[in-house]
């Protein structure tokens, strides 16, 4: 019978350090194994290692060489020294693993574990042994799961993101295909003519007929990859060993399904019957020997293609490496946007299993004397509580996705795919703002002052020259951490944003990280200064070394850090650099604040700390710091066009999160307020009505305006303080980042 073998080539191109907090000693262990028990007997084994480009640079920090462990079958790399974050260690190796499918007489079912190790020595524990230090475990471990579907060809980038805690970037690249084993000699003796054949003799023409199909699968796979590469190179690749002529059949017979075959095997030649040319008649037609040639001939075909295609994907890799360090600026944007693009593309098609997406489309009436109609002003009374429909929504689409059988032919992250029920929903509410005429012809642009409408500042000397198409785009992101917070808060976030674009300047804001407790106004103030620092330091060191083109500025905020960025926006140094915003995403920021709190046991707490404290803050986030709400902070920062100047603006809330009001966060109605026709329903009116007039303000270019729902799986935390009082999907914001690959790779414009 046939024997056959996975061979899965794995391509380590360069380490990345993003953000690890310890310097040391690391290494990569890659290792391979069938997912399922029964498959055991026959782990993936290391067959060989092609070192496809010496590392020029961080040579230095290669500390010794690649090996092989033949106890667990494992392959680890060269250990290197990672001494300050965003070094880049060029590994430029490629390992083989080969997958027996041992007894089985047929291709393999079973899901394949292809698992990346970090492992890490401090320096002075390996100053006497290199090799002893590795012995403690991994510091982190990163898993994919391999579909049976991709089994028979598959050819994608695969990068490695370890956690949290061990923010790197592996650049790696995986590639599949079903090669030929060896085959031996049908044992059962042929019939004469008019004779039947055994049972045994329909079953090994069966497993036959599926090998068959199986090679042509990964025959047509290598072929059309290897397209691919010939088309990113503009070159022709030499295919002279292919011959194609004797691997079609001169006629094929319509397309019947034998009858005496098994069921079992029926069903899996069903599957692979649309793909390929040979129809199932015509292969049960054939005697036993002519099948054992075909599948001879096949296994030869696939081994030289795939042969070639290593070959010139090391090639590719090598020019690859040449065109980023060398500077042949036309063939790396073409070749990095495409590799780019289909990795985009394949992640927002699966990501899209945990999005919820909708448009709604807003209609802005104007009226002069009546301000903004059909919006805010006809108050609508809200019969249900929005926090409490979204999560259901949210958790009625878990449910569902806890029924769904997961197969495909990409390759799985298990940090997603390992429970794909406990990974966040996310319910992303996408505002299209068209603007209308009203009955008395006065349109909103009409109504502006034509100074805001005109986009003129005053010249503060920048050093921009836009008509170069090419000078340099400068982009800058503000984050900004929240109550009692540190800096690193948003580090998850801020890596992710690294990941899409490495060029992007960040400012971990920390001029507030003593004292976030005291005055919004001071706290703006004081952010805002340091905000204009950072920008002319940047835009000085940018136009020094070329042309400068253009700034984005974008801004994140986690919880009263949004409200610090808007009061920032507000101050008259920051003005100058209003022309600059670009996007801005909100995490939870309470830009409503707590006039309408549903959270009985948070209120408790916030009373507590107003008493035994006396925070400024906390007073102006509750409305307690002037008697006349008219004159108190929030009322007054919503008058303030802190908003408008933004092309992308993104509102982050969960109704889980019980430490800021949904509604606030979202910049909406809520149900207390729409029923409530006092002094206090006319003043939160007033401030969702300048909120909103700011987002939908006229601009010169297209905004967007996203509401995104975060249902976060809080299940495996229990029953605690923190998920009672509704800190523990507060805090979630900044502890997984799974819900920011959602959104950022969802919405790669936005962030790049």
């Amino acid at each position: 019978m046939v024997e056959a073998i996975h061979e899965v080539a794995v391509y380590l191109h360069r380490f990345h350090n993003l953000d690890l907090f310890e310097q040391g000693k690391y290494q990569i262990k890659i290792s391979m194994r069938w997912e399922d028990s029964e498959f055991t007997s026959s782990p993936g084994s290391p067959s060989r290692v092609v070192q496809y480009k010496a590392s020029e640079l961080g040579y230095n920090d290669i500390l010794g060489s690649w090996r092989i462990d033949d106890i667990d079958n494992s392959f680890l790399s060269q250990p290197f020294r990672i001494r300050y974050a965003r070094q880049d260690i060029f590994l430029c190796v490629m390992i083989s693993f080969n997958l027996s499918l041992g007894k089985y007489k047929g291709p393999i079912t079973s899901p394949i574990i292809l698992k990346f190790e970090l492992l890490f020595a401090s320096i002075i524990a390996t100053r006497s042994n290199l090799q002893v230090s590795w012995d403690a475990g991994p510091a982190a471990v990163h898993e994919f799961r391999i579909p049976p579907m991709a089994l028979l060809g598959l050819h994608t980038y695969c990068p490695v993101y370890f956690d949290a805690f061990h923010s790197v970037l592996v650049d790696t690249s995986v590639h599949i295909s079903l090669l030929k084993g060896c085959s031996c000699s049908m044992k059962t003796p042929s019939h004469p003519h008019g004779h039947e054949e055994t049972a045994d003799v329909k079953y090994n023409k069966a497993i036959q007929v599926i090998f068959v199909k199986a090679f042509l699968t990964s025959h047509a796979i290598l072929l059309e990859e290897l397209k691919n590469l010939s088309k990113i190179f503009d070159q022709t690749i030499d295919l002279t060993g292919l011959d194609e002529k004797k691997l079609l059949p001169s006629s094929i017979p319509a397309t019947a399904e034998p009858s005496e075959v098994p069921d079992k095997t029926r069903n899996d030649l069903k599957e692979r019957n649309s793909i390929i040319g040979y129809h199932t008649d015509y292969l049960y037609s054939l005697q036993t020997d002519e099948l054992s040639r075909l599948l001879d001939f096949l296994g030869d075909q696939i081994l030289y293609l795939w042969k070639t295609y290593l070959n010139c994907h090391s090639y590719f890799l090598v020019f690859l490496y040449l065109i980023c360090y060398f500077l042949l600026r036309d063939n790396k944007e073409r070749i990095l946007e495409q590799l780019h693009d289909v990795w985009n593309n394949d992640r927002r098609t699966e990501w899209s299993i945990w999005i919820i997406s909708s448009k709604v489309e807003t209609h802005r009436y104007y009226d002069s004397n009546n301000g903004l109609l059909g919006q805010v002003h006809a108050r609508q009374r809200i019969t249900h509580d929005p926090a409490e429909a979204a999560a259901k929504r949210a958790e009625l689409h878990r449910c569902s996705i806890a029924q769904m059988k997961m197969n495909s032919r990409s390759i799985q992250d298990l940090q997603v795919f390992g429970d794909p029920s406990h990974a966040p929903i996310i319910i992303i509410e996408r505002v299209v703002i068209a603007s209308l005429r009203s009955a008395r012809g006065d349109s909103y642009l009409r109504s502006m002052d034509v100074k805001d409408t005109d986009g003129a500042l005053p010249n503060i000397g920048l050093p921009l020259t836009g008509n170069q198409e090419n000078g340099r785009v400068l982009k800058i992101v503000v984050f900004v951490h929240g109550f009692l917070g540190h800096h690193l808060d948003l580090r998850l976030m801020r890596n992710q944003w690294l990941l899409m674009d490495p060029k992007m300047e960040f400012l971990m804001s920390e001029v507030n990280e003593e004292n976030t407790t005291g005055d919004f106004s001071d706290m703006g103030l004081r952010l805002a200064k340091e905000v204009v620092c950072f920008i002319e330091k940047k835009m000085d060191k940018a136009s020094r070394y070329g042309t400068l083109k253009d700034v984005k500025l974008s801004f994140v905020g986690h919880s009263i850090g949004n409200v610090i960025i808007r009061s920032a926006l507000a101050e008259s140094t920051m003005e100058p650099y209003h022309r600059f915003l670009h996007t801005y995403v909100s995490l939870s920021g309470p830009h409503l604040g707590y006039l309408y709190s549903s959270n009985s046991l948070f209120n408790s707490g916030v009373w507590l700390l107003k008493k035994l404290k006396n925070t400024p803050c906390i007073h102006q986030l509750t409305f307690s710091d002037d008697y006349d709400l008219e004159n108190t902070f929030f009322y007054k920062l919503c008058k303030k066009k802190t908003l408008e100047s933004f092309k992308n603006i993104i509102l982050l809330s969960s109704p889980q999160d019980g430490y800021v009001p949904y509604h606030s966060a979202r910049i909406e109605m809520c149900q207390a307020s729409s029923q409530d026709y006092s002094k206090r329903g006319q003043v939160f009116l007033e401030m969702l009505k300048n909120c909103l007039e700011q987002i939908h303000a006229p601009s010169s270019e297209q905004r967007t305006f996203m509401r995104c729902d975060v249902n976060f799986d809080v299940s495996l935390q229990g029953r605690n303080l923190n998920t009672i009082i509704g800190r523990a999907a507060h805090i979630e914001f900044l502890e997984t980042n799974t819900f920011v690959k959602f959104i950022m790779w969802s919405f790669p414009e936005f962030f790049c």
